[in-house]
């Protein structure tokens, strides 16, 4: 468990100023850009109120950016990465959205069909991720006489961002995978 809790100082901007809890908290949201306050919570084992303050105190002294939105979640940056960036990490965050977008861009030019046979999810499901990644600019719909494309927006930027952050990803999954297996 974390240790030492120290009160809100506008002065002590740098990390070595920062009590234990803040700086657990800013190395999780370093390794894992993105990263929801759920996720915070159960990684540190802190409750809400304690959770909810150290957030704030790092959000007051410019550490972190905090993206909140409009279906109530919230996301946690730090505050050297550029905002196109923590959209798109947003995204990828999602294990679906994820596949979707990486599917789409080796693939160019998809089929709903197509996705749905790759990502083995139900239709409706598929439906709705696509619709955010295309609310979102992510990806482009193409109307055919017969059938709708999608493709990429912007596949060079995607990819560098996806390689750059690809170990928060990869990481998170290969835990998860690592932590079932010893369950067995």
């Amino acid at each position: 468990m974390i240790t030492g809790v120290a009160k809100y100082d506008p002065n002590n901007a740098n990390l070595e100023t920062l009590d234990d809890i803040s700086q657990v908290l800013l190395r999780n949201i370093n390794l894992t850009p993105g990263i929801r306050y759920r996720e915070l919570s159960r990684i540190t084992g802190l409750n809400n109120g304690v959770l909810t303050y150290h957030l704030s105190v790092l959000e007051k002294l410019d550490r972190i950016k905090v993206d909140r939105q409009r279906n109530r979640m919230t996301r946690y940056y730090t505050v050297n990465i550029p905002l196109e960036e923590s959209y798109i990490i947003g995204q990828f965050r999602n294990s679906v959205a994820r596949q979707l977008i990486i599917f789409i861009a080796e693939h160019d030019l998809c089929t709903f069909n197509e996705v749905v046979e790759y990502i083995k999810r139900a239709p409706s499901t598929v439906s709705w991720h696509l619709k955010r990644l295309r609310d979102a600019g992510l990806i482009t719909t193409i109307y055919g006489e017969r059938f709708q494309l999608y493709r990429v927006t912007n596949r060079d930027g995607i990819s560098k961002i996806l390689s750059k952050y690809k170990e928060s990803f990869v990481d998170r999954v290969v835990d998860n995978y690592s932590s079932i297996i010893d369950k067995l």
